[in-house]
């Protein structure tokens, strides 16, 4: 078990590279220092949580897939969109299977499984994390929209436009209409109107 236990502890130290594996789209709106993949991937966790809540489905599941959704990127990289169309991306089971190998047979089968329900896109709690992941890009375009980047634009449409849950529409709108620091002048009994 202790060796099983040493794949599991280096897989642990490979996540976490995903700290500092930038979203490389970013890039291409003039973002200097983009967002990490593991940024990304905790706010989808969180908003895969309401949308599965939302739809009917278990939260706890969109949850799970949406924290794993991008695991494989340790080994690839963030690929964005125009880099795919010149170097196509790994199957990311191909690489969990790989990530996994050498990990305990209950965790490993666990995990295969997991991305094998992401990657199949038919599980209500798939569709959910995976609107999850458009509608975190959309959030992060409106974020770095008000930090000046007016390319992030593209970013915010492309994201909308792929969303398919009316969870995640009606979100979309919300975030739309709601300025990215309503939040904080609501915790300070400020006026929440959105800002110009």
């Amino acid at each position: 078990m202790s060796e099983d236990l040493t794949a599991v502890a280096r897989f642990l130290y490979e996540a976490g590279t995903l700290k500092n594996t930038a979203r490389t789209g970013w890039w291409m709106a003039g973002v200097k220092e983009p967002e990490s993949v593991a940024d990304h991937s905790w706010r989808t966790a969180l908003i895969a949580t309401i949308i599965a809540k939302l739809e009917g489905a278990d939260p706890a599941r969109a949850a799970f897939l949406a924290v794993w959704h991008d695991s494989q990127e340790t080994r690839t990289g963030d690929v964005n969109y125009l880099g795919r169309t010149y170097a196509p991306q790994a199957d990311p089971r191909h690489v969990t299977a790989d990530q996994v190998a050498q990990m305990p047979d209950i965790l490993a089968q666990a995990v295969r499984e997991l991305i094998d329900e992401y990657e199949a896109k038919e599980s209500p709690e798939a569709v959910c994390a995976r609107d999850a992941d458009k509608l975190e890009c959309l959030i992060q375009g409106i974020e770095y929209k008000a930090q000046g980047y007016q390319n992030a634009q593209r970013w915010i449409d492309n994201s909308r436009s792929r969303l398919t849950t009316k969870t995640a529409h009606a979100l979309a709108e919300a975030v739309l209409e709601t300025d990215s620091l309503d939040w904080l002048r609501t915790a300070l009994g400020e006026s929440n109107t959105k800002q110009a």
